[in-house]
């Protein structure tokens, strides 16, 4: 019998990375994608999708979608205190792992462990040491969507937000710039492709600087 687990979702390239290597996988069985929103706001935290297209995304996929609501620039004790209490329902049920789509950035991967070990549980990355421009590859060549949701202007200017994740996309980065943004660099918004039941439809609204750093494309559901 598969393990049951959870998965950390973004609704980004990432995290449909690594929900495909796990469905690979006969081992695992996802039973929720957990995702963080913004309540005061209604969108998910950093990359700026509206909670209804993040529905409609899980929906598409056929896994269910639950949501932890944490504050405008919420606490790391916040944060934590609401992600422990919904998992913790699942641990419950006998589910003692969550997978999260890091590539390398290895204090956020210990920073993930020890949290979860803290309350029982243990964390599984599924595309974890992989070549980034392989994974940006990968993403592409199989045949999956995503448009650009947010831009950090430290890293990319206000053009790149918006675009389509492609080969030209990536060919337009500037050195330096991780091509799966593990940096933080840019966020995605993933809407088609081998996992999706049928695309997520939206339109594209206007680009707004947020905190006088990041850029958001707006994605309006239709």
């Amino acid at each position: 019998m598969p393990e049951k687990v959870l998965l950390s979702w973004s609704g980004g390239k990432d995290s449909v990375l690594a929900l495909r290597e796990l469905r690979k996988n006969d081992k695992f069985e996802i039973v929720a994608l957990i995702t963080t929103i913004t309540k005061d706001y209604d969108r998910v935290s950093m990359h700026g999708i509206r909670r209804i297209l993040l529905e409609q995304q899980a929906d598409s996929i056929g896994i269910r979608l639950e949501k932890i609501y944490i504050s405008h620039k919420a606490s790391n004790e916040e944060y934590e205190s609401t992600f422990s209490e919904i998992v913790l329902e699942y641990k419950k049920m006998g589910i003692s792992s969550v997978a999260f789509g890091d590539i390398f950035l290895q204090d956020i991967r210990t920073y993930r462990e020890d949290f979860l070990k803290g309350i029982g549980m243990r964390g599984l990355f599924p595309i974890w040491g992989e070549n980034p421009i392989e994974l940006a590859n990968r993403f592409i060549t199989l045949g999956f969507k995503a448009v650009i949701t947010c831009t950090d202007a430290e890293a990319l200017d206000k053009s790149f937000a918006g675009r389509e994740y492609d080969e030209q996309f990536l060919s337009d980065l500037p050195s330096g710039v991780d091509p799966c943004g593990e940096n933080g660099e840019f966020h995605t918004f993933a809407y088609a492709g081998l996992i999706f039941q049928i695309p997520v439809i939206f339109a594209k609204g206007g680009v707004v600087l947020r905190d006088n750093r990041f850029y958001y494309c707006d994605l309006i559901p239709t």
